[in-house]
């Protein structure tokens, strides 16, 4: 018996007919897990993305042959209603990039510029370095004590579970540049935000700063930091060039799989589909198109289900834009969208789930946390405190969201750098990531819970 039925008769059921029911729905639920764990399609949609796109920037012809590879593979998957909603974006591209030491010991610095920085003088910067341990440090600092100097932060990120981390050490990288401006420095330093300990250094966006800002390698900022503490000025050239597009095509590309009672009600899974150029983007984000399409296909193989499971390639998440022109694109359909979820954390197994305030005790959601228990995940009574950036606009506007953590603790060695490759994605975590999605998926698309309507 499905669980519509069960649903809407439990109150009419013997106890012992309710059991059975339940237990009917477990089985069933069960079984997609099960079929998820062992289907390759999720290897196979990353494999086939970071082989035959690669890296894949906005504002690059590798983002058109991203865009074209989404349709291509979404249709052949089965999906329906596949389509491109076509957009416009601000995009930063790299140019050629140098730093070095050139006194008082001469020698080479591994860097990459931040999304966003402004490009060198023609045959570059050189200037003394100012170092800070901490950014704290450098806020410290008033207006004009950098004047003509290179701010250099150098605080580490620490490894956790959660990528909390990463939010609290991001903003060296996000507003760092911006504030050293504001002091007078003319250049900006800045460690990777990074765990790794490795010579690759990690990008990723910054605000605007008018002035060149690059990510050292970690340990290329530790050796500034034995430099500075000799007691000689330090002086380091900066050469970096980079362009901006100031209204780059960009696309969302989207698949459905059509509910067969209810399609006006849809529930809404995705990832990024745009990356970093450093590596060929496996964990950042082709993990996560991989985990939620080859997901929404299992749910849906199962039986058409009676709600619609979309899936969305967002198409400009690292320099931004996607999320915003998706919510501003579906806005007479919020109130549809059963719930929104989003994959952007890599491929490391889900430890945690937290779901809308009180969902947890409709029936199908305590089936889906008694489905997923044995894969190690813990449901959190709290609801989902962040869904991700592409679907932020889309929560703001109303819907209801899920938040699946990821186990966070390599996923900083690789994020944002030439290590973001596919080697680094373990298959039975991959697995174990869309088997959590289908199950989710399945229940949600076949059940008649409302998210809205769940009281804490």
């Amino acid at each position: 018996m499905r669980f519509l039925v069960a649903a809407a008769c439990a109150a009419a059921l013997p106890a012992h007919a309710q059991d059975l029911t339940a237990q009917s729905l477990a089985t069933e639920a069960a079984a997609v897990r099960d079929k998820a764990l062992s289907d390759p399609t999720a290897w196979r949609v990353v494999e086939s993305l970071t082989s035959e796109v690669g890296a894949r920037p906005v504002g690059t012809p590798a983002m058109a042959r991203a865009r074209d590879w989404g349709v291509a593979t979404l249709a052949a998957l089965g999906f329906e209603n596949v389509h491109v909603e076509s957009f416009t974006t601000r995009a930063w591209i790299r140019g050629e990039e140098s730093a070095e030491v050139v006194g008082p010991w001469p020698q080479r610095l591994q860097i990459l510029g931040l999304g966003n920085s402004a490009p060198t003088p023609k045959g570059g910067l050189t200037a003394e370095i100012v170092l800070f341990r901490t950014y704290q440090a450098m806020l410290d600092q008033p207006p004009g004590a950098l004047k003509g100097k290179i701010a250099v932060v150098t605080q580490a990120t620490p490894r956790t579970q959660d990528a909390s981390s990463y939010g609290l050490i991001g903003v060296q990288r996000t507003q760092g540049p911006l504030e050293a401006a504001k002091r007078g420095a003319v250049g900006y330093l800045v460690r990777s935000i990074s765990t790794a300990d490795t010579r690759l250094p990690h990008t990723g966006s910054t605000a605007a700063p008018g002035i060149p800002a690059a990510a050292l390698a970690t340990p290329d900022a530790e050796q500034l930091e034995r430099l500075a503490a000799r007691g000689k000025p330090v002086t380091v050239r900066l050469d970096m060039s980079s362009s901006v597009i100031a209204a780059a095509p960009a696309w969302n590309v989207v698949g459905e799989i059509r509910g067969r009672e209810r399609p006006e009600e849809v529930i809404v899974v995705g990832g990024h589909l745009d990356s970093w150029d450093p590596g060929t983007g496996a964990i950042d984000d082709g993990a996560g198109i991989a985990i939620t399409t080859a997901a929404a296909r299992i749910a849906g193989q199962a039986q058409r289900p009676r709600r619609t499971l979309r899936v969305v390639m967002w198409g400009s998440e690292e320099q931004g834009g996607s999320g915003d022109e998706y919510a501003k694109a579906h806005a007479d359909e919020i109130a549809r969208i059963v719930v929104a979820g989003e994959s952007d954390l890599g491929a490391g197994r889900i430890w945690r789930a937290a779901l809308p305030a009180g969902s947890l005790d409709h029936p199908a959601m305590s089936v889906f946390a008694a489905t997923v228990s044995p894969l190690g995940v813990l449901m959190l009574r709290e609801p989902p405190k962040y869904g991700g950036s592409d679907i932020a606009a889309t929560i703001k506007a109303g819907a209801p969201f899920v938040q699946f953590s990821q186990d966070a603790d390599r996923y900083f060695d690789l994020h944002h750098s030439a290590d973001d490759t596919l080697d680094k994605i373990k298959p039975d975590e991959l697995a174990q990531n869309v088997a959590v999605w289908a199950s989710f998926l399945y229940l949600t698309a076949n059940s008649d819970i409302d998210f809205r309507a769940a009281k804490p």
